[in-house]
């Protein structure tokens, strides 16, 4: 388990200002908490951004806060990158390579928000040398959880999730007793279709996916929501970075998303933690842990709210839910290969090359095609990432 003890808060020394990175600089986490460091320029350090391509946004923000390091993964924009950042002292890099160079660079405190199991390789390198990670990215639990964790327990490492879910289980998660948890419950907006039919799903467009009610994300985590792939994928995340059995697990549909999770005690107790819906609230957590740090979001008034709102997940309706709990009671390499799976169908839906409803169907089809199995390395994860990739493709192509 990641190091959470308020005996280690205490030790941290008094840093200031903060050294700081932000893989996936460009994304919506990546530009919120650029957002929170523009407010209070003085109290960090910037060491290093990261984009995938998005070089106008990436050399905005550069210049703006000038980092020592920054790197761009689409290496066609090198030269671009080097050019308009001539004269400002700033260093360059582009291709995977620099991608993980600015992972190693001696940041303190790292965000860790490149989408997809590209962000796997990178989050491990800030975690091998014992940074303070501020973890955005789903997939590097999803896809490595066993793996990634005891590379953060071998490395010391301090590791802060910043998914609002699994945000505010941690600030109500008593760690010292955690033979005192009876369960935890992640809440869920329920996404767009909530209230629709399964029979008027199959003619979503991309648009209304990602049309989320209440959440400012990307596309990809936005359609996530929608199909409620994103719900089970905080299923596995919540087992690994909290160490809580699947059955322990549950998920509750509240569209207000004003609780943002609860952790049940044995005595009854319920903890939750509220807020608006406003991802500028857990990141600030992350980036001033363990103290905290004034944010522009918007007060919570529940007098105003009036009354809030709770039901139970669909799973006929959304599948998506139900193959993530399966993928992680089999365990070994199955979460692997639904996270590849899932992917591959939401570039695909993205893209108007399948329905809406087909997501979870390919998934499920990868699943039951891919044979599961231990994962006793990185390589292994990658390896059968790669597999489960080929395997979703082919079963695209039977559906064109």
């Amino acid at each position: 388990m990641a190091v959470t003890t308020e005996e280690r808060a205490i030790a941290l020394p008094a840093v200031a200002p903060r050294s700081v990175s932000i893989l996936g600089s460009t994304g919506s986490v990546g530009c919120q908490t650029i957002d929170l460091l523009e407010r209070d320029r003085g109290k960090y350090e910037l060491v290093a951004l990261t984009a995938n391509r998005n070089l106008d946004l990436l050399i905005e923000q550069a210049l703006s806060l000038r980092p020592q390091f920054v790197a761009i993964g689409d290496e066609s924009h090198y030269e671009a990158l080097k050019s308009r950042l001539s004269g400002s002292g700033i260093e360059v890099g582009a291709g995977a390579s620099a991608i993980h160079e600015a992972a190693e660079r001696p940041a303190e405190w790292v965000m860790a928000a490149i989408v997809g199991a590209a962000g796997l390789e990178p989050t491990l390198r800030a975690v091998r040398r014992g940074a303070m990670v501020a973890l955005a990215n789903k997939e590097c639990l999803v896809c490595a959880g066993e793996l990634f964790m005891s590379e953060v327990a071998r490395s010391n490492a301090i590791l802060l999730p910043v998914d609002s879910e699994h945000n505010a289980i941690y600030q109500v998660f008593d760690f010292e007793r955690t033979e005192a948890i009876e369960k935890l419950i992640l809440t869920a907006s329920g996404g767009p279709f909530r209230e629709w039919a399964r029979e008027d799903m199959t003619n979503v467009t991309p648009s209304q996916a990602v049309a989320h009610p209440n959440w400012d994300m990307g596309a990809k985590i936005s359609v996530d929501s929608a199909t409620m792939m994103n719900k089970g994928l905080e299923v596995i995340e919540a087992h690994h970075i909290f160490g809580i059995p699947e059955d322990q697990i549950d998920v509750l549909v509240h569209p207000q998303s004003v609780i943002h999770s609860m952790v049940a005690y044995v005595d009854g107790s319920v903890l939750a933690q509220l807020g608006t819906p406003d991802m500028r609230t857990p990141i600030a957590f992350t980036l001033a842990w363990p103290a905290r740090i004034d944010t522009p979001s918007e007060r919570l008034n529940l007098g105003q709210i009036g009354s809030l709102h709770f039901e139970a997940p669909d799973l006929q309706k959304f599948p998506a839910l139900r193959l993530a709990r399966e993928a992680l009671r089999a365990g070994g390499s199955a979460p692997t290969v639904l996270n590849a799976a899932n992917e591959v169908a939401v570039a695909a839906f993205l893209s108007e090359q399948i329905g809406f409803l087909e997501i979870a169907a390919v998934v499920e089809e990868t699943m039951g095609a891919v044979n599961d199995g231990p994962l006793r390395t990185i390589e292994d994860v990658f390896h059968l990432d790669e597999v489960a990739r080929r395997q979703a493709t082919s079963c695209l192509s039977t559906r064109r």
